[in-house]
């Protein structure tokens, strides 16, 4: 009586080792952590209209609002309600001050370096139509992706930066950023003094 238990003992064990050996034959990957896909409106540009003492040309799919503080009534922020992005634009007219608003902008961009794996910097320059500037490109997790100013040295200064209404994660946002990068270089390409 003892032979058929035995035998059952071993074909249990038997079905427990050929399992483990032919049960997984594919190797386990874990999936990335995957995000919404964006659809990004298509886009033309528009020239901002000529109360502001400059005018430039932005995108169709942005809206353009003035900002409510009277004191500042040339500062404005173009705004993304698709892509939940704002560009804010501040305007200060130079009084005898250059040197000590361009020192303050440059010290709001590197600000983010904390964060920021690099800081690119590329300059313009427009004989001209007068318009000189800086546009940082701040990359890695920065709250704010880009920056730029634009001056005629002389008698205007206007300063912009780029937000999300969304915690900065580079490579997520990444798509958005070069969306509206774009946009900031059209902006910079087409800006005058009025």
């Amino acid at each position: 009586m003892q032979k058929p238990r035995f035998v059952i003992q071993i074909l249990i064990i038997s079905i427990f080792i050929s399992m483990f050996c032919f049960s997984c034959k594919k190797k386990y990957t874990p999936k990335p952590r995957g995000f919404f896909r964006i659809d990004l409106p298509k886009k033309s540009y528009v020239k901002l209209s000529s109360n502001y003492p400059y005018s430039f040309n932005y995108a169709n799919c942005a809206n353009v609002n003035n900002n409510p503080n009277p004191e500042n009534k040339y500062w404005i922020n173009i705004e993304y309600p698709k892509i939940n992005g704002i560009i804010h634009i501040s305007y200060l007219p130079i009084k005898n001050n250059f040197a000590k608003i361009v020192e303050e902008t440059r010290k709001l961009a590197y600000k983010h370096t904390i964060k920021a794996d690099a800081i690119n910097e590329k300059i313009y320059s427009n004989h001209e139509k007068k318009v000189y500037g800086i546009l940082y490109e701040i990359e890695g997790n920065a709250a704010s992706s880009v920056q730029f100013f634009l001056t005629d040295s002389i008698h205007n200064y206007l300063r912009g930066a780029l937000y999300f209404s969304s915690n900065p994660n580079k490579d997520s946002l990444a798509p958005v950023i070069n969306y509206v990068k774009e946009d900031i270089k059209v902006l910079i390409e087409t800006f005058e003094w009025n």
